[in-house]
């Protein structure tokens, strides 16, 4: 059994840990509620946008825009991979890096494969795995902001109109609420109206001043939507898992201190009872000389 000091240093150990867990499950709770309130106002926008391109892929005869949606044999792949900056929020970053790592494994096994990384995590993984990446986004949440997103975006799809990249698929975790996240890999480019996620109400647009200058504009702005919604997305499920794990943690280090505080009342009473006996010990020794 431990002496006393062992165990009274380790209950202050503890003790100072659960602080330090509890402080950041706060700190989680504050930054989720900003998160959740940004993505659930950008769903609805995104949606309908979706919605909005659904219905024009179908009578897409703009030669500028052809090219997102026609498909071809799938021989370069750029897979957007979205983490966070920071750990300790249980299995978030790996979930997303082992869901890309297994895509690339088996989906698209012998494809020329590039990462592009958003969130320190998925860099520092997949640098030390010698992957072909683009280092240029990593730093976006240090200032995530639609002009950020859109940045994404752009590179994106000038990328994939250049031909350098032949399919274009995005890995994060989506948003439900604060304990789940949904880990997805959703297919990007080229645009498929079947994977849109919204029914498309056939409507009938007007389009002034003119339907090519319209669409040249509107198209890639959907598209830099998307991958902004995505960020969105994994931010606010960042901070609902960092806020899960530390609440558990909080509450790991409180059982703990439990079990620390027993086993020291019972070396106490050990060390007690030891010199209790020592004591009736020395006496019934000097009083039987």
């Amino acid at each position: 059994m431990a002496n006393l000091k062992e165990v009274r240093i380790r209950i202050a150990s503890v003790n100072s840990t659960q602080q330090i867990t509890k402080a950041m499950k706060l700190v989680s709770a504050t930054k989720l509620r900003r998160a959740q309130n940004a993505i659930v106002q950008m769903r609805p926008y995104a949606q309908k946008l979706n919605g909005i391109l659904s219905n024009l892929a179908d009578s897409m005869d703009v030669d500028s825009l052809k090219v997102y949606f026609n498909q071809r044999p799938a021989n370069n792949v750029l897979l957007v991979v979205i983490t966070s900056d920071r750990g300790l929020c249980g299995g978030f970053n790996a979930n997303v890096i082992k869901l890309a790592s297994r895509l690339m494994k088996e989906e698209y096994a012998g494809k020329n494969i590039t990462i592009l990384p958003v969130g320190k995590k998925a860099f520092e993984f997949f640098t030390k795995l010698n992957a072909n990446i683009i280092p240029d986004f990593r730093d976006t949440y240090q200032n995530l902001n639609a002009d950020s997103g859109f940045a994404i975006g752009e590179y994106v799809l000038n990328q994939f109109k250049a031909g350098k990249f032949d399919k274009v698929e995005v890995v994060y975790n989506q948003f439900k609420n604060a304990a789940t996240q949904i880990l997805v890999n959703e297919p990007f480019l080229p645009i498929m109206p079947q994977a849109l996620g919204a029914k498309a109400s056939k409507n009938d647009y007007i389009f002034e001043p003119g339907k090519a200058e319209i669409l040249e504009t509107l198209i890639p702005r959907i598209l830099k939507t998307q991958i902004y919604k995505s960020l969105l997305d994994s931010f606010a499920s960042e901070h609902g898992a960092r806020m899960i794990a530390m609440d558990k943690a909080t509450d790991n280090a409180g059982e703990l201190i439990k079990a620390l505080k027993l086993e020291y009342n019972r070396a106490r009473q050990s060390a007690i009872t030891t010199e209790i006996s020592e004591i009736v010990g020395g006496a019934a020794a000097l009083s039987g000389s």
